[in-house]
């Protein structure tokens, strides 16, 4: 049996022996691709490739929606925001939300293009944790690219928050920073619960005190619930309660029956339009 085979066989052998899980509610992983790795090259057409959004007063006529390496001169500085896509790459979703931060809040915002690596790796779940590993490592790497990109844009005013969702998620919750980079000043993590569960061989979750977090999370999300039937943590709260215990500012929001992919619900935005507004200093303008 090849090796990669025999983890899977061993991840979905302890599942099924678990009581709590019918075996006929475990679905067959899958993986492919075999990139999981940039080159210099491929971070370069990532970051290039990004969805890049700007607002009005950056451009002096409407908002720029479109890759950055298309982007139009810009005038000012602004605060941003780097988003980190799930697995699913950047979908309508997440471009909708970054149009909303730039008409709504003045915010720019970047999210990096994870699939330009040619031939990257994909998966369905569930996989086996050292897998699901090598693409949390690549995601973390574009990350920390995105963040020193960020850093010589001409718009940058020092200020940044780091969000993602889902799989991308979890690179914003490890994220460590460096000494040369300034600290960011939040994070939003969405649809990532912050725990050990199958996504993961241990959460490493690590934000500093000084940053405040906003996660916003289905109460029924369909990974990182208990209504997933292969979640592999019996004490699975869905949220990032436990891991940021003691946290001096945190904001945990559950939505009923939301979807997976969720930052454009309403209670999402509301939060989000609070959080950022009070991390970047950003008047209410309220009546």
């Amino acid at each position: 049996m090849h090796f990669k085979s025999l983890l899977l066989t061993t991840t979905l052998t302890a599942l099924l022996a678990s009581p709590a899980f019918a075996a006929n509610e475990i679905p067959q992983g899958q993986i492919k691709g075999t990139a999981y790795t940039h080159t210099d090259r491929t971070m370069a057409e990532a970051l290039a490739n990004a969805w890049t959004v700007l607002p009005a007063n950056m451009t002096g006529n409407k908002a720029y929606e479109g890759l950055y390496k298309d982007h139009p001169k810009v005038m000012g500085k602004v605060p941003s925001v780097i988003f980190v896509h799930g697995s699913g790459g950047i979908n309508p979703e997440i471009k909708k939300f970054q149009r909303w931060m730039a008409n709504e809040l003045s915010i720019a915002s970047i999210t990096l293009d994870s699939y330009q690596l040619p031939d990257r790796m994909t998966y369905s779940s569930p996989i086996a944790k050292e897998d699901y590993e090598k693409i949390h490592a690549l995601r973390a790497s574009e990350l920390k690219a995105a963040v020193d990109f960020l850093r010589k844009q001409s718009w940058f005013d020092g200020r940044f928050v780091i969000a993602g969702t889902s799989e991308g998620a979890v690179a914003v919750a490890r994220y460590k920073g460096s000494a040369d980079v300034p600290q960011e000043k939040g994070r939003i993590i969405y649809s990532w619960s912050c725990e050990n569960n199958y996504h993961v061989e241990t959460h490493r979750t690590a934000v500093p005190d000084t940053v405040p977090v906003l996660n916003v999370m289905s109460k029924t999300d369909k990974y990182f619930s208990k209504a997933n039937p292969y979640i592999g943590n019996e004490n699975a709260t869905g949220t990032c309660r436990n891991a940021l215990l003691g946290h001096p500012d945190v904001e945990i929001v559950q939505i009923p029956d939301a979807p997976h992919t969720l930052m454009n619900q309403e209670k999402a935005l509301d939060s989000a339009k609070d959080f950022l507004r009070k991390v970047f200093n950003i008047p209410c303008g309220c009546e």
